[in-house]
């Protein structure tokens, strides 16, 4: 055997859905062998007999060990079980249960939080501390406010880009045992998508009549389904469903923002003067048309030249008018 399906063999884990027995049940048996020492040391007063004393402690023993078999399991919530080093089920259904007082729950992003603690004496914040002060695996949705990171857009400019996503575990099996910190790997694949999606956009484009180009800040949807999608295929290993990726912050970085907005103040100018120039050619155009059309006056070549020179200074120019007046011709 290779050493690849080896090791495709020892990660591929089947989630096994445990059926066990109420919770309640277990209780009352429990309690009951907890009475019977009493009734035990009773009956060897009694009767001088030691086999039933020996009988009550074994039933006491059991009934500690029943009572350490007794989970309890909230909505949205699992545990995932191991017995001496082997994977024995997951349990999925809200409830009061019996299991293998033997097993024990798992869950890395709880064993990693304590040995932070341990060795660095801090607490995480309040948000991560609340969803992982316990061994089971929350199957609530969750959110990932993904930290400001410095990428490069197609252009090579580095931008300034942040995100939230809405996430949730599905398969707490692969969540527990494909990977060492399903939190952790998430928020890696979550950077590594965002700088991967980001270097194939602009940041900004011009759009055109005849060509509207794609754009982190003008195609906000098609980036978020992007982004969606590829870190769906990263995290699938780790049984998590992304349910949305969002930008929340998205700027030019501070070395280059400056020389950005004049930039974009020249392309805004550059594209209102362009306007003018065409509303004013037309206007001058059909001046001369109706001038024409009417018989109001007859220009020649000359004439028209020094009107529509006059006419484009007045319509394109950022100040108002001097009026001139002329007396004399212009020959």
């Amino acid at each position: 055997m290779s050493e690849n399906n080896f090791v495709k063999q020892e990660s591929s884990i089947e989630e096994k859905e445990l059926n066990p027995m109420s919770g309640w049940l277990a209780l009352i048996i429990g309690i009951l062998f907890i009475i019977s020492p009493t009734l035990g040391v009773g009956t060897l007063i009694a009767y001088d007999n030691p086999i039933f004393l020996v009988i009550s402690i074994i039933l006491f023993i059991v009934a500690i060990f029943m009572f350490c078999g007794l989970k309890i399991v909230n909505p949205n919530e699992s545990v995932v079980f191991v017995l001496f080093g082997k994977y024995y089920g997951t349990l999925k259904k809200p409830g009061f249960f019996f299991v293998n007082p033997f097993v024990s729950a798992i869950n890395p992003t709880y064993e990693s939080q304590v040995t932070k603690l341990s060795k660095t004496g801090e607490k995480d914040s309040d948000d991560e501390s609340k969803t992982s002060n316990t061994k089971k695996v929350s199957l609530k949705a969750m959110t990932l406010n993904n930290q400001k990171q410095k990428v490069n857009d197609e252009l090579g400019n580095p931008i300034i880009i942040g995100t939230i996503v809405i996430w949730k575990v599905v398969n707490p099996t692969k969540a527990v045992f494909n990977v060492e910190n399903y939190k952790t790997f998430l928020s890696i694949q979550c950077d590594s998508t965002i700088r991967n999606v980001a270097r194939l956009y602009p940041y900004d484009s011009e759009d055109t009549e005849d060509h509207r180009e794609k754009s982190l800040r003008g195609s906000s949807q098609e980036i978020a389904d992007r982004l969606k999608e590829e870190l769906q295929k990263r995290v699938e290993v780790a049984g998590i469903e992304v349910e949305e990726v969002r930008i929340t912050h998205l700027s030019y970085a501070p070395e280059i923002a400056a020389a950005m907005l004049q930039r974009q103040q020249a392309e805004a100018i550059i594209a209102a003067r362009k306007k003018i120039v065409e509303g004013a050619v037309g206007m001058v155009e059909m001046a001369l048309n109706s001038l024409s059309e009417k018989e109001v006056v007859e220009l020649d070549d000359e004439r028209k030249a020094a009107m529509v020179s006059n006419l484009l200074v007045v319509l394109c120019g950022n100040k108002d008018a001097q009026p001139i007046v002329n007396s004399g011709s212009i020959y």
